[in-house]
């Protein structure tokens, strides 16, 4: 019976690797929420750069080429050169990338913090400004070997992966195909994005750490990938159309503060969206060998997952048929 990769990270593993970049774990370590690469809070005996504890991220095997790894740290390097709150790897041993035990990792410092209350406008606004800077210096340079954030890796290629690995029950794929179908078809003519540049990728509100003195620190850049701007702006505004207009509005606010934003890049919104759900789906699935990913998501793969997602499908479809919402 094979093994999935994680099984062998061990704790004694992951504190002997941070004993191979001389940080000495006191014992004390804490798994926190991630599934797609293991990430630990880790107490020190003897505090780093006034770091009492830091996160160590180990990450998933044959995801990411060490190339990629690197321009994500080189990224957010960039970002807290230019005085950005982003969250980035320490500089241990003259490298940010380690190697232990046939695992990827890197350390960063602990930030504290808590989701931001996105009700609050002010919230938005300080938000929204610092998004602008982190996308001025994304703008500066294209990656160099990171993905873009396209309609094949997003849509077509999972759709395809999905089919081929029977993935979805068969009383529900035909239904299932005939709306992602549609959907697809209804991004294609809108998927040639005009202006890209470097994105966090995944600003969702639990990548950003919020605290009432310091505002946001933005953390979790590993989907950091080439794509419009309004893929860090949609994932934080939520609710009926008029509440997600007003969202918009206070993020835009703080964003132009620093940056001028394309506000035409609003009908990207609900294509985003789509694109993100079929995405998802065929990450779960591909995800399944992972021990983590039953015991997370029991409720995946049940014809009743399925057919909500037909149904959300079908609201995305009508969705992208309605005039954007307005900032």
């Amino acid at each position: 019976m094979s093994t999935h990769p994680y099984e062998s990270l061990t704790p004694d593993v992951v504190l002997d690797a941070l004993s191979s970049v001389g940080l000495h774990g006191d014992g004390r370590l804490m798994a926190l929420s991630s599934y797609e690469n293991r990430v630990y809070q880790v107490q020190l005996e003897d505090p780093h750069e006034g770091n009492a504890s830091v996160v160590a991220k180990f990450y998933r095997p044959q995801r990411w080429s060490e190339a990629q790894i690197l321009e994500e740290h080189a990224f957010s390097a960039e970002l807290m050169a230019a005085e950005i709150p982003a969250v980035g790897p320490l500089l241990l041993n003259g490298a940010t990338l380690h190697r232990h035990a046939g695992f990827s990792f890197s350390v960063s410092p602990r930030r504290g913090g808590r989701r931001p209350e996105l009700d609050d406008f002010e919230v938005l606004e300080w938000i929204g400004r610092f998004l602008a800077r982190i996308h001025t210096v994304g703008a500066a340079r294209p990656f160099e070997s990171r993905p873009a954030l396209d309609l094949q890796s997003f849509a077509v290629e999972p759709r395809d992966w999905l089919i081929a690995n029977q993935a979805i029950p068969l009383d529900i794929q035909a239904q299932w195909l005939k709306a992602c179908n549609e959907a697809i078809e209804l991004i294609r003519p809108r998927a040639q994005w005009g202006r890209s540049l470097r994105l966090h990728g995944d600003c969702h509100p639990g990548n950003i750490l919020w605290t009432p003195d310091q505002g946001p620190h933005f953390v979790d850049l590993d989907d950091a990938r080439t794509g419009p701007a309004v893929q860090d702006l949609w994932m934080l505004v939520s609710g009926e159309r008029a509440q997600r207009g007003g969202q918009l509005s206070a993020l835009l606010d703080g964003y132009e503060q620093f940056r001028e934003f394309d506000r035409e890049e609003l009908a990207l919104i609900e294509p985003l969206r789509t694109l993100r759900l079929i995405h998802y789906s065929a990450w779960l699935a591909r995800r399944w060998d992972d021990p983590a990913f039953p015991a997370a998501f029991p409720w995946f793969g049940s014809s009743d997952y399925w057919m909500g997602q037909v149904q959300m499908l079908q609201e995305q479809i009508e969705a992208m048929q309605e005039p954007p919402v307005v900032a």
